[in-house]
């Protein structure tokens, strides 16, 4: 057996998931067409369609990376879901905003990679619920949380300045109710 794992002589393969999605990332995702990715890669069309199925298919693994980069590392406790959910929302903008036209992008309503966008929402009600929300409350707040910073950041386009986001993202966290009975820890 070789290095690729396959018996035999032959090349290491030209493509691979990360060489695709830094090729996307290093570009945008604004205008991105098929022609132009093979081209970015120095690939045949045929070569990169054995990769992905299609432009949906190059933008579900982006969308998948992305998720992998934004997540917070541990688990959102009682008493950090807030700072939780803020590291989230900066990784979010730094992530989003490096590649132009990702964060338009997923601001659009329109099929995402399902799998990676369930992992971030998941982690996110994992975070109102650490709060003390209940699933129904944790569900409402992502559904502001979630969509809310993907539109602001669509909206920021190159980069929105710093203290801006920092007010946004913490009347944001503020304004989102927390349970009864549940003490705020800010």
């Amino acid at each position: 057996m070789n290095s690729t794992g396959k018996n035999g002589p032959g090349r290491p393969p030209r493509l691979s998931r990360e060489r695709i999605v830094d090729a996307v990332l290093e570009g945008g995702v604004q205008t991105l067409t098929m022609r132009e990715l093979a081209a970015r890669l120095g690939v045949s069309h045929s070569s990169l369609y054995r990769w992905v199925p299609d432009r949906d298919g190059v933008l579900d693994l982006v969308s998948e990376v992305m998720v992998e980069r934004v997540l917070p590392e541990g688990e959102p406790g009682p008493d950090d879901w807030r700072d939780w959910l803020a590291r989230l929302a900066w990784s979010m903008r730094e992530e989003f905003l490096a590649v132009p036209g990702y964060a338009a992008h997923v601001a659009r309503p329109h099929r995402r990679h399902a799998e990676s966008f369930a992992r971030l929402r998941g982690r996110a009600i994992a975070a109102f619920r650490a709060a003390g929300a209940d699933e129904e409350r944790a569900e409402a707040s992502w559904d502001v949380f979630g969509p809310g910073v993907v539109r602001w950041l669509a909206a920021a386009g190159e980069g929105p300045d710093e203290p801006a986001f920092e007010v946004y993202v913490d009347t944001l966290l503020r304004g989102l109710p927390v349970p009864r009975g549940f003490a705020d820890t800010t």
